[in-house]
């Protein structure tokens, strides 16, 4: 019994520790300090040109008064040029996504990656409408050209106003943060022990994966940014350790590299541990996807099975229909049979006689 109780102790204690193992670090992951506030000088400068496009479209016939012909088409260039221009600060703005990003906020990069694409979507949607109008022309009576294209103008001018304007309060809440990235709490390691929350545990595997891999370059840059200061923080010690009366600060400096060199090897620790579980949680991907697959070959078997089935039973109903038609008529001669042995019942046998004697 004593040897039982101790070869089940270090099992139990190879558990905890294998369960503890990929459990994620929130508390000891190092904040690199240095998030940069986003500018929001491009869209404001995107606002102000939707406001100048704005204004084109509702003055239209007074600013292009000498060539009242040429304004639908005169529209459509300004249209154009508009789609490019959004076009390019939508790669800014793509860009400022990717920075949010790195910086450790991923469920607002998230928010803001769908936000920053809506200006270029709405404008493309406009020029689709433009191009209708301008090819149904010849049926268009209820209003002219030039005033359908202008209505359209100015819709996708406040649709992407209205975008741009979310878009720039949430630069300015990103600016205004000051908490902690919210990419190291909202990750759930995937082998966690059974719990309440086994509904979380497995869920949007995709999701998952794509929070690992944004961890994973967050961790890279406060890892380069730790370098950094290292580097920094060593050349000052050198310095230091140069002048003659450097003692006193040269103690401050060796505390501070100490504590940034150890830092550093938490953080490169801590970018290991999440590397296995990204490769776990990808090879649980894979196991997901290999039993999807199983299961939808399963479910092609069985609807093939039922179609043949359904093939069977069309052929019964048929032949019982078939069989139904065959006892209807049957039933109806026997009748027609039945109604002649009566009317030969009721003859009279004198009758018979004579005509047997005739």
């Amino acid at each position: 019994m004593a040897h039982e109780r101790t070869s089940s102790s270090p099992g139990a204690a190879l558990t905890a520790e294998e369960n503890n193992l990929f459990l994620d670090i929130i508390h000891e992951a190092p904040l690199s300090g240095h998030r940069q506030p986003r500018s929001i000088f491009g869209s404001v400068l995107y606002c102000l040109l939707l406001a100048g496009y704005a204004v084109v479209a509702a003055a239209a016939p007074w600013i292009f008064l000498l060539v009242p012909k040429l304004v639908p088409t005169l529209l459509c260039s300004c249209n154009v040029l508009l789609l490019i221009i959004t076009g390019i600060f939508q790669q800014y703005w793509v860009y400022q996504v990717r920075k949010v990003r790195l910086q450790g906020y991923y469920s607002f990069s998230e928010k803001l990656k769908h936000i920053a694409r809506l200006p270029f979507t709405t404008i493309t949607y406009g020029s689709a409408l433009m191009l209708l109008v301008l090819v149904w022309q010849p049926y268009i009576q209820v209003l002219s050209v030039s005033t359908l294209l202008r209505i359209i103008m100015l819709v996708e001018v406040i649709s992407a106003g209205c975008f741009m304007s979310v878009y720039i309060g949430c630069i300015h809440q990103y600016n205004s943060l000051s908490g902690q990235p919210d990419i190291l709490k909202s990750l759930y390691s995937a082998l966690q022990p059974s719990s309440s929350l086994e509904d979380l545990r497995y869920y949007d595997g995709g999701r998952l994966s794509d929070q690992q891999m944004a961890l994973l370059q967050y961790q890279r840059e406060n890892l380069h940014y730790l370098s950094e200061e290292v580097l920094r923080l060593q050349e000052c010690l050198s310095k230091y350790q140069r002048s003659v009366d450097g003692s006193t600060p040269q103690v401050d400096l060796a505390h501070l590299l100490a504590s940034r060199d150890q830092e550093l090897r938490a953080l490169t620790a801590e970018m290991n541990q999440v590397h296995s579980e990204l490769r776990l949680a990808r090879s649980l991907i894979v196991e997901r996807d290999t039993e999807l697959q199983h299961m939808r070959v399963t479910n092609n078997q069985y609807i093939e099975e039922n179609e043949r089935l359904r093939g069977i039973l069309g052929e019964w109903s048929a032949r019982a229909a078939k069989l139904e038609r065959a006892l209807e008529a049957e039933r109806s001669s026997n009748t027609e049979l039945q109604k002649s042995i009566a009317k030969l019942q009721t003859i009279p046998a004198n009758q018979l006689a004579d005509e047997h004697q005739v």
